[in-house]
């Protein structure tokens, strides 16, 4: 790519890690604006993709899509189709024109590739995206978990999904409580700069819940990464994100809204191991969707990172 491919947000929080020369180095070489071919096979293999979209009040959300492999494919390098929409229960809309930032991530395998575009095209079926950024991501801090399928994809749940407000109920709690995935949709200041959709992993219970005003507050610890800082670029322009968690078990999803910032300096900091920083998370408002999958996973053999990275105390 011929100018940088990170925004401002992404740059700053760069510099401040004293990374931002030899990532920007990087970055030009292997974020591109076509998919290589393997990552357009990778794609095609998929039985699931995320999505950061914006809802109706253009607030991030990470949403879910689900088909057999092959819902996912590429009629060319710039070009990925879609085969699937959201569902009534999703918070996102789509529209032509809207910027996407999706998510291929392979658990069982570990792999993940970004793919960050445009929609071009909006049918009865699904939609089509130009390639605006692509690029992989490392297979840290993921579980590895084998899938199989319930019913068909276009099969819908008989469950109703019920909302949640800016403090979880006891459902919902539980689940954050004993995540050790979840994924985050998060967008620049200038809705031009796209969006993005990441995974983050840690020890069950690396994510902290917390009441405090009426909200319900979640921290989580940021551990070394590809040093993008895609997500907390966005962050540091823009607080208004998406959380989804996945209860890999039973298929529930908790979609959340909230507000995020970057703790730097905190006491707690030394005392958790791997921690370079942590986030703080306030919701907002939320949707539980019980049975909203029609896939469910093995139990998790753990990233390989995990033993070395720390827990909350108490």
């Amino acid at each position: 790519m011929s100018a940088s491919p990170f925004h401002a947000g992404e740059r700053a929080i760069q510099e401040r890690a004293g990374v931002r020369e030899k990532i920007e180095a990087i970055g030009g070489k292997v974020i591109r604006d076509y998919m290589p071919d393997q990552h357009r096979e990778f794609f095609v293999q998929l039985p699931f993709m995320l999505l950061s979209a914006r809802d109706a009040s253009m607030h991030p959300r990470a949403s879910l899509l689900v088909g057999r492999p092959g819902f996912v494919h590429s009629p060319d390098p710039r070009t990925l189709r879609i085969d699937a929409l959201p569902g009534a229960f999703s918070p996102v809309t789509l529209s032509v024109g809207d910027p996407i930032g999706l998510l291929g991530i392979q658990l069982e395998t570990r792999r993940r590739n970004r793919m960050n575009g445009t929609i071009t095209a909006i049918d009865g079926r699904g939609f089509t995206v130009h390639v605006d950024q692509s690029f992989g991501n490392c297979p840290q801090y993921i579980q590895s978990r084998a899938h199989g399928f319930v019913r068909e994809p276009s099969e819908p749940s008989a469950s109703t999904t019920r909302p949640e407000g800016a403090r979880l109920s006891a459902e919902a709690s539980a689940m954050v409580e004993r995540a050790d995935t979840f994924f985050i949709a998060s967008g620049a200041a200038d809705v031009r700069e796209g969006l993005d959709v990441s995974h983050r992993g840690g020890k069950p219970g690396f994510v902290r819940r917390e009441e405090h005003e009426g909200h319900t507050v979640l921290t989580w610890p940021e551990f070394r990464g590809n040093f993008y800082f895609n997500t907390l670029g966005n962050i540091a322009q823009n607080a208004r994100t998406g959380l989804l968690f996945v209860d890999f078990d039973t298929g529930n999803c908790l979609s959340l809204a909230g507000e995020a910032e970057i703790l730097w300096d905190t006491p707690e900091l030394a005392a958790f191991a791997g921690a370079q920083r942590f986030v703080r998370f306030r919701v907002t408002s939320g949707l539980f969707l019980p049975d909203a999958l029609p896939l469910r996973w093995s139990a998790p053999e753990q990233a390989r990172e995990l033993p070395a990275t720390g827990s909350w105390p108490g």
